[in-house]
């Protein structure tokens, strides 16, 4: 059976501390070999209302950039 569905984000979520559904901030928290780690809190209050990991390709580890060699890159101009 194909996939009906793709990924969920929640627009709104159950705040004890409001006692009523409320509007979700999505903020990244972190970001693992795994995946990214979400955390989800109320718009009105600020309290956290739960966490979600978003599973991806493997995160490669920065490259060092490579420095630049004397004398490429530049332009040489003579006056006659």
């Amino acid at each position: 059976m194909p996939q009906q569905f793709g990924t969920f984000t929640a627009s709104e979520l159950y705040c004890p501390k409001c006692q009523r559904a409320q509007p979700v901030r999505e903020r990244l928290l972190l970001i693992l070999p795994s995946g990214e780690l979400y955390e989800f809190s109320c718009a009105s209050c600020g309290m956290s209302l739960g966490k979600r990991t978003v599973s991806g390709p493997t995160v490669a580890p920065p490259q060092k950039a490579r420095s630049a060699r004397p004398g490429r890159g530049r332009l040489l101009t003579t006056h006659v």
